[in-house]
């Protein structure tokens, strides 16, 4: 009998041979049915793995705590980071996945940031949408041209845009592959990044989709 992973998760099984399998990371109040419908956008016939985060604030699921808006409880972001970056192998393990591509919005973008800083042997890449720098301190990591896509907001209350700079110059400082655009929208998601996202994926994946395809043979 398997035994059960540690967090709530969906999952959905890749619809055609060698596609990459996305990590779908849901923002504050989110919970692991969110960002499905994306995943299915942005990169048709991609596995979908889709965790709940296990932090409740007033009852909205996240996946770290914060002390205020903007205020990050650093300790527990990188014990949080640790966690899921286990739940990742484990549930590779499970369903026979190749690492895979974290898409993550608002608090999901953040643990995603946090995972490429801290546990960068987690990710084959990430989208991050609206992101922060989660970290006051980043550390040194090797991130050996892992493909990261930041998506920020012009209008975007919440997501200053110092904070999305910090993160960009700390994934580019560890040698990171980074395409940062800024959308003319706000905090929330728009069609833009939708476009962005799927056409960014197509090409991010296809070296990962080599991989598997050279690996079969």
């Amino acid at each position: 009998m398997q035994q059960p992973l540690s967090f709530i998760y969906r999952y959905e099984p890749p619809a055609r041979e060698h596609a990459p399998t996305l990590l779908l990371l849901h923002g504050t109040g989110g919970n692991e049915d969110d960002l499905l419908p994306l995943g299915r956008m942005i990169a048709p016939g991609a596995a979908l793995l889709s965790p709940r985060g296990k932090v409740l604030e007033n009852g909205m699921p996240r996946f770290f705590r914060r002390l205020a808006e903007g205020v990050f409880d650093e300790d527990d972001v990188r014990r949080r980071a640790d966690e899921l970056a286990d739940f990742i192998s484990a549930a590779r393990e499970r369903h026979g996945l190749p690492q895979p591509i974290a898409v993550g919005y608002s608090n999901g973008a953040n643990i995603a940031a946090a995972m490429l800083l801290l546990r960068p042997e987690a990710l084959a890449g990430a989208v991050l949408l609206r992101p922060m720098m989660p970290l006051g301190d980043a550390p040194v990591t090797r991130l050996a041209a892992t493909p990261v896509l930041v998506l920020s907001g012009s209008m975007d209350p919440i997501a200053s845009d110092a904070g999305t700079a910090r993160l960009v110059s700390a994934l580019n400082t560890g040698g990171a592959s980074v395409v940062h655009r800024e959308l003319p929208a706000g905090h929330e998601l728009s069609q833009a990044d939708i476009a962005a996202a799927r056409t960014w994926l197509a090409a991010a994946a296809r070296p990962v989709a080599q991989r598997l395809a050279e690996a079969a043979s």
